[in-house]
């Protein structure tokens, strides 16, 4: 098996670590195979439509976002640098509902995480910089993306902060978990 799957405490979220094939010329491993995915996860029908790449310097936090139409599947990973990547879920019938899981995604460590439909998704870069690359399951639709404040308590993320985040306007904006902010039903 190309991967090795491990759900978090949240078990539709799920950590992927690819068999990695190295030597002292470097190293080899297959980062998407969707057979391979499907197999491995048991996840059947995923089709991914989009890919994104952003860079980001230390003590940057991007999110918590999400799209109250068009929910997406993400399936992320770190090719430089170090992120600490978390994952809220936001399905109301879920019991799983409001809560958070964080994994440590690095070039170093190859993982990836499964962040499925109708969770808001962030991270925060650890090394000086980091370049992340994710695939989505639906198209970015501005008119549908939100963002839920990355430091609200109910919510209450341990992020591995030191000192205040680099945010966007509209992270450093969004409403917290009882203001304005619109779950998935």
């Amino acid at each position: 098996m190309p991967y090795t799957v491990t759900p978090t405490a949240i078990p539709e979220v799920l950590v992927l670590e690819p068999k990695v094939f190295g030597d002292a010329r470097g190293f080899f491993f297959e980062s998407f195979n969707q057979r391979d995915f499907e197999q491995a996860t048991g996840l059947q029908g995923v089709q991914f439509v989009q890919d994104n790449h952003s860079k980001s310097a230390r003590g940057v936090l991007r999110g918590l976002h999400y799209q109250i139409q068009h929910p997406q599947g993400k399936l992320v990973r770190v090719v430089q640098g170090e992120v600490f990547d978390v994952a809220v879920d936001l399905r109301q019938s879920s019991p799983t509902f409001g809560q958070w899981v964080g994994e440590v995604l690095s070039a170093s460590n190859h993982k990836q995480l499964w962040v499925p439909p109708g969770f808001a998704h962030g991270f925060l870069t650890l090394s000086q910089s980091a370049e992340f690359l994710y695939k989505t399951t639906d198209y970015w639709y501005p008119q549908h993306e939100r963002s839920l404040l990355w430091s609200d308590p109910q919510v209450g993320i341990a992020w591995p902060l030191q000192g205040q985040p680099i945010l966007a306007e509209k992270d450093a904006a969004a409403p917290g978990w009882g203001d304005q902010f619109l779950p998935y039903r």
